[in-house]
């Protein structure tokens, strides 16, 4: 059937390489992406395998492509991105990149230190320059506290100030820079170590320097500390270097600090100039590794991942082949071949590879080729459970169950329209929104099931077309089959006037599509819609599991358990279709047979018995209570309900005891018979390749047999003990048989899904839009500007986003237990090819996070 309904047939081969073609070859099945190679040397460290030192050198040039990367960034450059990917370079080659790399490196961490360098120059001579202009103020007050130290009174200062014009060379003072923040703590240090016989002065540096180490912008500020003695000076210069505080010179005379202040600004002005030269010529350089830079890192991680995977092969006895075992799909073995020998010739080597198909009782991978649409889905399943091998796979019947049973619970017209207009976005604003690679993980979800959104919204508009539900009101497309014969007043002032479908106000002509937009006005709505949502939940429900337990079918045949289909499947059937199937029959057959215009009393609308009393009366066998009315829809009916009860109640203990019996049963014929030379009897699926799904004398499988439900891919029983066989049985009968209950309730939910989405959506039109509906004038224009807006969020964000989220667990939820529980094990590992691709995926992911 193809690997669409069933994963691809697998085959393990073993590889020959000569070693210098090896790494063209691999090259070649890395870009084709169809081989898993199998790891021949797992006690052998990592650090003592044979490539171990190209691995390395691969480590060493990443990181420095990530320096460089860093670096572009830094900067804002661009990098140049073709979309192309290059191929990987010979063994030679990375020689020449190593040195480019090499080269590069050295040049752009030269230029960075030179860089530093200059802006820590410049940075010195900026503080010294805001030292030199702020500074003036606070020596001119410093005569004032030479004389404080020396015991002149202030009031003396005053009156003579000729008196003591040497008292400021008695006074000693250093001056620097300090971070502002720190100034309040350094103030506080000062005046605790130094006693109080120390003055500081302080001004703000109003613009921000630049901190040459990080680039970091650093608000700072100018100090000057006046004091007396040798040590105090130790002291405080103690202190600056504690709070990193920079000092710097600071002449006494004014001349001196002018002359100073001139040569800074002489020297600023010549070290912008460079530091201008410097920039310019890193920016030259991070520009012309900007357009290599991609290709270099796809360059880089392709080598290297080719080593790692000549890690996992084998060296034989003359060094001269390598040795490596695989697991390919066996329709691509030819396809793998010609990738082979094209490796072959590029490396100019005259040995062809040999590629020999190997014998194994190990489980192959399970591999199921998937595009861009079918991906999604076949995701949703796998989160689930990768399917075992050659089991049947869910994903193309999800492809249209899955939005279906979605719709039935979120069907409106108006807001499946918004889901499938933004998924109809996605998917044709595909490539140029893949290319804007996001960390943002909630739009890579929204992103990766475009295909599911827009399906979801298609049938959602089909289901609400159905329900005749956009926004919570109706459509009259063809025009109502009811009509009101009563007169406008006796309208108006009658609300509990209802219309029968016995009399003319029945045109008798139902609805051509849907439901009749009269309903919309009906004050029994919600009752008219409730039964008719709970029994097409049920009927959809029982049609759903039926069809699962129809493909375990396809599973039995395909691995030849004869035993499942006549122990397992002929039950399951039996038990689902006496019961639940019957009770779906029931419904069309009340909705056939009774009408409120039948003449006939016992086929009138208020004759029609319940179908839930009836099931249940069904399996109690307790007989209907007989009144005006004929309890039962037609004839015989009594007789039959009670022989499907008692058939299907029969076939719970022959879930529970044939199985295990007939396995008893030909161990002890096994056990007679005289030991004879294993033979493949009954043939193999995959022809001969795969002996794990071989059936055994007992019937029951080797390694691949059927699980609960009849899935592939289950356990065998040949070494399992008959009490472990008993009780093993009796969990999944009792699983079926209750499940057949649970799960048939558990479909319901499409009916209270749907019902509270059209419930939630009526309630918000009634108590937002329709506010703004009710005013006039350009008041109300306004208004309905604004309430239309509120209204608008809240649909979106309520109605599409949070149920939409609901209906799509609960949907997914039907999959997973109720459909796929009847006959998918889900018990296998997936292929994992090596793949350039999907290395370069990952690795870009890992290194944007």
């Amino acid at each position: 059937m193809g690997s669409l309904f069933r994963s691809e047939e697998m085959t393990l081969c073993q590889l020959f390489l000569q070693s210098e073609a090896a790494y063209a070859c691999v090259s070649e099945l890395g870009e084709l992406g169809l081989v898993q190679f199998r790891d021949l040397n797992p006690d052998v460290n990592a650090f003592q395998r044979k490539f171990v030192n190209e691995v390395r050198r691969c480590d060493e040039m990443e990181r420095k492509l990530r320096y460089l990367e860093k670096e572009i960034k830094k900067d804002g450059i661009p990098m140049l991105d073709t979309g192309e990917s290059p191929e990987a370079p010979q063994p030679r080659e990375m020689i020449d990149l190593e040195a480019t790399f090499e080269k590069l490196e050295n040049e752009l961490r030269e230029v960075n230190q030179n860089a530093e360098a200059l802006k820590r120059n410049f940075l010195e001579l900026t503080e010294l320059k805001h030292i030199l202009r702020k500074t003036q103020v606070f020596f001119d007050e410093s005569l004032y506290f030479a004389m404080v130290f020396s015991g002149v009174s202030k009031k003396r200062y005053e009156r003579f100030p000729e008196f003591n014009p040497n008292y400021s060379r008695q006074l000693s003072f250093v001056a620097g820079v300090i971070l502002r923040e720190r100034l309040p703590a350094f103030e506080r240090m000062l005046w605790r170590a130094c006693r109080g016989n120390v003055f500081l002065r302080q001004a703000m540096i109003e613009s921000p320097l630049e901190d040459p180490s990080n680039g970091d912008k650093v608000y700072k500020s100018v100090f000057i500390i006046f004091f007396q003695g040798d040590q105090l000076k130790t002291r405080v210069k103690k202190i600056c270097e504690g709070f990193r505080a920079t000092l710097y010179p600071c002449p006494e005379a004014p001349t001196d600090r002018r002359e100073m202040a001139m040569g800074v600004m002489t020297r600023i002005e010549d070290l912008n100039t460079v530091l201008g030269q410097t920039q310019d010529h890193r920016h030259r350089v991070l520009v012309a590794a900007a357009k290599n830079l991609k290709n270099w890192f796809v360059k880089v991680r392709k080598i290297k991942a080719i080593y790692h995977t000549l890690n996992l092969f084998n060296l034989d006895v003359t060094q001269k082949c390598l040795i490596a075992e695989c697991w390919v799909p066996l329709l691509d073995m030819e396809t793998i071949q010609i990738a082979l020998r094209r490796g072959t010739e590029r490396s100019g080597s005259s040995v062809p590879p040999i590629l020999n198909r190997m014998e194994t009782f190990e489980d192959p991978p399970t591999y199921n080729r998937t595009n861009k649409f079918t991906n999604a889905f076949q995701a949703l399943i796998n989160a689930y459970g990768v399917a075992s091998y050659r089991e049947m796979n869910p994903a193309p019947y999800t492809i249209i169950t899955f939005p279906f049973l979605f719709a039935v619970m979120f069907g409106d017209l108006g807001h499946g329209a918004i889901m499938a207009l933004f998924g109809l976005w996605m998917v044709l604003k595909e490539k140029p929104l893949a290319a804007k690679k996001t960390d943002n993980e909630i739009w890579n979800i929204f992103f990766g099931g475009r295909y599911i959104i827009f399906l979801m919204g298609v049938f959602s508009m089909y289901t609400g077309f159905v329900y005749n539900d956009i926004f919570s009101k109706s459509l009259n497309v063809f025009g109502s089959s009811w009509s009101i014969n009563y007169n406008t007043s006796t309208v108006m002032t009658n609300k509990a006037l209802q219309l029968n479908p016995g009399s003319n106000d029945y045109s008798g002509t139902p609805y051509p599509i849907g439901v009749d937009p009269v309903w919309q006005v009906s004050d029994n709505k919600i009752i008219f819609l409730n039964a008719y949502k709970m029994k097409i939940s049920i009927i959809f429900g029982v049609i759903h599991m039926l069809f699962g337990v129809f493909v375990g079918l396809f599973n039995h045949r395909y691995f030849k358990n004869k035993m499942a289909i006549y122990c397992e499947f002929i039950p399951q059937v039996i038990f689902l279709v006496f019961l639940f199937f019957y009770m779906t029959l029931l419904m069309f057959i009340k909705w056939t047979k009774y009408s409120a215009d039948n003449e006939n009393k016992n086929l009138s609308a208020g004759c029609a018995p319940s179908i839930l009393i009836t099931f249940i009366n069904m399996v109690l066998f307790k007989p209907p209570q007989k009144g005006l009315c004929n309890p039962y829809m037609f004839g015989g009916q009594a007789g039959l309900q009670k022989f499907l009860v008692v058939i299907a109640l029969l076939c719970v203990p022959w879930m529970l005891l044939a199985k295990p019996l007939m396995i008893m049963r030909s161990r002890k014929q096994a056990a007679h018979q005289p030991i004879a030379p294993y033979s493949n009897e009954n043939g193999d699926a995959d022809g001969g390749l795969n002996q794990h799904n071989n059936v055994q004398a007992d019937g029951t499988q080797q390694a691949g047999g059927a699980a609960a439900g009849g899935g592939g891919g289950g356990h065998g029983h040949e070494n399992e003990e008959m009490s472990e066989i008993f009780i093993h049985q009796g969990i999944h009968t009792i699983e079926y048989v209750l499940g057949s209950v649970s799960h048939t309730a558990s479909y319901l939910r499409l009916w209270a899904l749907s019902l509270a989405h059209a419930q939630l959506a009526e309630v918000l039109w009634n108590m937002v839009l329709k506010n703004g509906l009710q005013q006039g004038g350009w008041i109300g224009g306004i208004a309905l500007w604004i309430i239309f807006a509120v209204w608008a969020v809240l649909t979106v964000g309520i109605l599409v986003l949070m149920e939409g989220l609901s209906a799509f667990l609960h949907t997914l939820r039907l999959h997973w237990v109720e459909f796929q529980s009847k006959f998918y094990a889900g018990l296998g590992y997936a292929f994992q090819p090596f793949s350039f691709e999907m290395i370069l995926e990952s690795s870009s992911n890992s290194s944007e996070d």
